[in-house]
């Protein structure tokens, strides 16, 4: 029988070779170097053929682990890389020049890649044949992600830097790759992400254009990869996938005038959507997940050149290494198992699939008009900002109103307990030691490295950076010379300054009405007996830049007639604590998705405590798993919501209930 059925499958292939699988990756990085090196090694072993990096939020926004911003942070959404020794630990035992490394870093990417540069050496590898990809898009992180340090030009900057120094020394590796993952993840359609992305790309070539010579640029325009993200609608995201490949080749062969189809070749790899994952009945993910890779693979025409999978519980918290080998796992079974790869594009002369593709290509054209007459996409980053949350209020007010059925969330929500939760609640923990740990590892390498050497260094870096000089040879030296994290960002912010994106939310309310009118009358009722309009302050506290929850919560409360102060990311629990003294707010929200609720939430109740605001109730949101939950309600905060709690308008019920001068007697 297996001679039969292997005869048959060489029929059915006819004598066509079948491809090679994709790059099978697993995005992590978790508490330590050390920790993280025996995940990747363990990881390899099962199969995977590249790394995907992740570094903590400290690392990814150019802060050390012994920074005030950083407390609570450390090692919990990937690991931390303070300086050469953290990043040769990273990588014992893996030879850099056999690996295909994928590193998610955007703001300090010069730093990072010069850290892997300075490893790579030291463990005799050909600098010139390495492989891999720098994440480098800065554009993305004004939108969506938050991870910025500089303002746009100066950051644009040194994404060319970075394209320039590995054209010329790292010829294999992708020095920048535009991500349209998280403006998915802010909310926006298939037609956005498509322009968003692509106008991100000629901002970048139009920064490169110039740098090198006429002959060059084709070959330079050809190492620009894409991220993308691939959502549940699978067949409309297979053909924004398509859609991706022809504007990409139209754009580089009409606007950049490359004739070559060879460096037109659209390039990317993915991640498929965690913006669906649900945290209730959280099984289902394993089959959402699924289903999204399918529109990144069965189409050889669209099919990603790396993926990467999700767990099935990231809405709980961190994916223990077990369920990160399951999704790997699912991987494997499509490239291996099926037969897939052995056929050409099963999608070619679809006129259904061929009618999407031509209508997503003429919206994104249409959004692309537009930018182009704001400046491109460093013009027109607040206008991008704004849309985004727009769309996602849109989202969001679909699912409220069963418009879009999401399954255990607004419709078959009867379920069993999952054996999957038992025992640690399916999730993995960072232990609270890590951080101590850390910063004593950082205080042993600040004292034993060259003084001197590492003032050299930071003079030379100052220098490149303030004449306007590529920073890549500059950022090496650093490296190899003991800079840390912290130090080479700072001469950044010192010289480019410090940016403060737009948080999408300000101006006059939307014109949404259902389901808001009870909601406004309660207000206006509190407001009444408060002697003001209520008061609502929004603040994420930390390094945490996912602040597409926080900005749905402050749009909706403006729309529901409260008076709302939200000034974005990255505040410190005493800023917070500063302006609700200074606007006098009835009732305080924290958004907190990377983990580090507990310690901010403590030192953000002891200095309510402190500046006589013990009386005003705090609410909490986020990824926090129900014993967290438990304790964070024992120490004083009012709510705990976290992804299961959908309904906007029942948050905001809550708000007002709690801002009432009687609740708040009662307490």
């Amino acid at each position: 029988m297996q001679q039969e059925h292997t005869r048959d499958k060489k029929v059915d292939a006819s004598d066509r070779q079948a491809d090679h699988p994709w790059l099978i990756r697993t995005y992590a990085g978790h508490s330590t170097a050390k920790a993280s090196n025996a995940l990747y090694r363990g990881n390899l072993a099962k199969g995977q053929t590249g790394l995907s990096v992740a570094f903590d939020l400290p690392t990814q926004t150019g802060y050390d682990s012994d920074h005030v911003l950083s407390r609570g942070e450390v090692g919990k959404v990937g690991v931390p890389v303070c300086h050469l020794g953290d990043m040769r630990t990273l990588f014992d035992q893996i030879p850099l020049d056999q690996m295909n490394t994928s590193m998610t870093i955007n703001a300090t990417a010069p730093w990072l890649l010069a850290l892997y540069i300075a490893v790579a050496e030291e463990q005799g590898a050909d600098v010139s044949a390495l492989q891999g990809t720098v994440q480098n898009d800065l554009i993305k992180e004004y939108l969506s992600r938050g991870t910025y340090i500089c303002p746009p030009k100066p950051s644009l900057k040194m994404i060319g830097d970075v394209a320039e120094y590995c054209y010329t020394h790292i010829p294999k590796w992708n020095p920048m790759n535009v991500c349209s993952y998280h403006l998915q993840e802010a909310g926006a359609t298939p037609q956005q992400e498509l322009a968003f992305a692509l106008a991100t790309a000629c901002a970048v070539l139009d920064e490169l254009k110039p740098r090198v010579p006429a002959e060059d640029f084709p070959a330079l325009a050809g190492r620009i990869s894409f991220f993308v993200n691939a959502g549940i609608r699978f067949v409309t995201e297979m053909c924004k996938m398509r859609a991706f490949a022809d504007l990409w080749d139209e754009i580089l062969r009409d606007r950049y005038g490359i004739e070559n189809p060879k460096f037109r070749r659209f390039r990317y790899g993915v991640q498929v959507n965690s913006l669906g994952l649900t945290e209730q009945q959280p099984e289902n993910n394993v089959y959402r997940i699924l289903i999204e890779m399918l529109a990144v693979t069965l189409s050889k025409k669209a099919r990603a050149r790396a993926v990467q999978l999700p767990a099935w519980n990231e809405a709980l918290g961190l994916p223990r290494p077990w369920d990160q080998q399951w999704s790997m796992r699912m991987q494997q079974i499509l490239a291996y198992e099926t037969d897939l790869l052995e056929f050409d594009d099963l999608f070619d002369g679809n006129p259904a699939v061929d009618a999407k593709v031509e209508a997503l290509k003429e919206g994104a054209r249409h959004e692309l008009e537009m930018l182009d007459g704001m400046g491109g996409a460093i013009g027109a980053i607040e206008y991008m900002k704004a849309r985004l949350v727009d769309s996602n209020a849109d989202r969001l007010g679909r699912i409220e109103a069963g418009e879009t059925t999401v399954v255990g969330v607004n419709k078959f929500t009867t379920t069993e307990p999952s054996p999957l939760q038992s025992g640690d609640g399916g999730i993995m923990r960072v232990d609270p030691a890590t951080e101590a740990e850390q910063i004593d590892r950082l205080n042993a390498w600040r004292e034993e490295r060259d003084d001197e050497a590492v003032k050299t260094a930071l003079a030379a870096l100052r220098e490149a950076a303030s004449k306007n000089e590529n920073i890549m040879p500059a950022s090496i030296a650093a490296a190899k010379a003991g800079v840390t994290t912290g130090e080479w960002a700072e001469q950044m912010r010192q010289i480019h300054g410090q940016y403060r994106g737009p948080t999408g939310v300000s101006g006059s309310p939307s014109n949404r009405t259902e389901g808001l009118d009870d909601i406004r009358e309660a207000v206006d009722a509190v407001s009444k007996k408060l002697g003001r309009r209520l008061k609502f302050l929004m603040g994420k506290p930390g390094l945490d830049g996912h602040s597409n929850g926080a900005e749905q919560i402050a749009f909706r409360a403006r729309d529901c007639g409260m008076d709302i102060s939200y000034e974005g990311i990255r505040l410190t629990p005493e800023e917070i604590v500063t302006a609700a003294l200074e606007d006098e707010a009835h009732v305080i929200g924290l958004s907190i998705l990377s983990g580090s609720h507990m310690p901010l939430v403590e030192d953000l109740l002891n200095r309510m405590r402190e500046a006589g605001l013990g009386h005003v109730p705090l609410i909490v949101g986020g990824i926090i798993p129900e014993e967290d939950s438990k304790r964070l309600l024992e120490m004083g905060v009012a709510r705990v919501y976290t992804p299961k709690d959908f309904e906007l308008n029942t948050i905001m019920m809550d708000i007002v209930t709690l801002a009432d001068p009687k609740a708040v007697a009662a307490e």
